[in-house]
């Protein structure tokens, strides 16, 4: 049995477009709206208290309702052979959903 060999991709471009392929349920691109959200309010409270239990909380958010959306919604796993982008991807997803690119 061999094992299958994905391309990674050359270019932070290449790589979104994945990624919104990968994004195509809405209900997921709603719980992932709603986790980066709420992990912004996180970090805002993080800001103002200084509790660092809200960086957890942050980070539990963002990538709890994500993995959510995929196992529910997608039936897929999330993309993690490139973190960095599939972090920067994640934002730039929220970006195009706040500002109307993306309908959510």
């Amino acid at each position: 049995m061999g094992v299958i060999a994905h391309k990674t991709e050359q270019s932070f471009a290449e790589f979104y477009t994945r990624y919104l392929s990968e994004h195509g349920n809405r209900s997921s691109r709603q719980l992932h709206f709603f986790g980066s959200t709420l992990s912004i309010l996180c970090l805002a409270i993080l800001a103002l208290t200084g509790n660092a239990w809200w960086l957890l909380a942050a980070v539990l958010s963002f990538y709890g309702c994500a993995w959510i959306g995929h196992v529910k919604f997608e039936k897929n796993l999330p993309l993690f052979k490139q973190p960095v982008y599939s972090f920067m991807a994640a934002w730039l997803m929220y970006w195009q959903m706040l500002s109307g690119q993306i309908s959510f």
